[in-house]
């Protein structure tokens, strides 16, 4: 029966998420959270007792892009052939979330114990939680979250029920989440700047003929030596646009592959022994496979996660991040050519 209740819902969150796959919101967001709820319990036949209802608060903590732990404690209560039942306990939960969006659907497991009490009989026990659910992001200090899972109680031979000691029910929490402090924020601008238009420089006929960072213009001219290998300069050698190309992400994911971090290692240390005073802004592209939409967010995670990536190995330049979906093709979408051309992540140097 109760296997039967959790097909649906199952299958109603699956679809939930079929637009949204890899959305993930990749701030790197670790903020300890409070999570009170109220609980609907079917009870199942094992109890011979009618639904009932209940409540209790949960204390977590974001882990990562991907996983909440959380501590949580509860207590139910209903009616039943052999008096009331009342049930308190607790769990340690795990969440794991597919993406974090505005929309997040995760699957969640927890273990923990139980006071059971029907009428005057009591005993402790253990339980066991599997189930699915999502959270809504109504703004960045308030989410609303609700799961259905189904829950495993054993009372070791605490005769609580006459004729078993293990019970089967199913649970639908619906609450709040508030998470402490402020999220982390990336700076972006609302219109796209005007990037600084790339000039290869002539020496002068006087000039050295060297060129140690081999970035087109003259030792004697260059003021910003140890130019990023592959980037385009200005006049006086100095960087504005560097494009990140070929297979830095994994399939249709924001996760930074090993070649892109080997790539990047690159970048940072040159950033880090050579700075510029320039903002730099990271922006992400895609080719035109999926909707505009989904390419948009795509490739907004992307460029947060290299704009993460540089300041995690201590590049301090001001760093914003900003997605252009499939709107900037460098090349034709109508070959794989072309569309492997179009995935790209850009640094842009910003003229102040």
């Amino acid at each position: 029966m109760l296997t039967k209740r959790l097909l649906p819902f199952a299958s109603l969150v699956g679809l939930a998420m079929a637009p949204h796959v890899q959305a993930a919101d990749q701030s790197q967001d670790n903020r300890w959270y409070v999570a009170p709820f109220a609980t609907f319990i079917n009870s199942g036949g094992d109890r011979h007792a009618r639904d009932g209802w209940g409540g209790g608060l949960g204390v977590g903590k974001i882990i990562d892009e991907h996983f909440n732990v959380e501590l949580k404690g509860f207590y139910q209560g209903f009616g039943g052939d052999n008096g009331p039942w009342d049930l308190a306990g607790g769990s340690a939960d795990v969440q794991y979330y597919l993406f974090r969006d505005k929309f997040s659907p995760y699957a969640v497991i927890g273990l923990g114990g139980m006071n059971t009490c029907a009428s005057a009989n009591c005993g402790i026990g253990f339980i066991g939680e599997a189930g699915v659910g999502a959270s809504y992001e109504v703004n960045d200090n308030l989410l609303i979250r609700s799961d259905v899972r189904y829950r495993y109680n054993n009372n070791f031979n605490a005769h609580v029920q006459p004729g078993t000691d293990e019970f089967h029910d199913m649970t639908v929490n619906l609450g709040v989440v508030i998470p402490f402090g402020d999220k982390p924020k990336y700076a972006a601008k609302s219109d796209a700047p005007k990037p600084i238009t790339p000039i290869v420089a002539s020496p002068k006929a006087d000039c050295s003929k060297t060129d140690a960072d081999a970035d087109g213009v003259n030792d004697c001219l260059d003021k910003c030596p140890g130019t990023i290998k592959g980037a385009a300069v200005d006049l006086k050698g100095c960087a504005v646009r560097l494009i990140l190309k070929g297979e830095h992400f994994k399939y249709d994911s924001a996760e930074l592959g090993l070649n892109a971090k080997e790539l990047l290692d690159g970048v940072a240390k040159d950033l880090i022994a050579f700075p510029q005073k320039n903002e730099i802004q990271v922006q992400g592209h895609a080719s035109s496979e999926g909707s505009d939409s989904y390419n948009m967010k795509l490739s907004e995670r992307r460029a947060h996660s290299v704009v993460d990536y540089l300041k995690l190995k201590g590049v301090v330049n001001k760093l914003s991040a900003k997605g252009y979906g499939e709107t900037q093709p460098i090349g034709d979408n109508a070959t794989e050519a072309g569309k492997a051309e179009n995935r790209r992540v850009e640094l842009i140097w910003i003229e102040e």
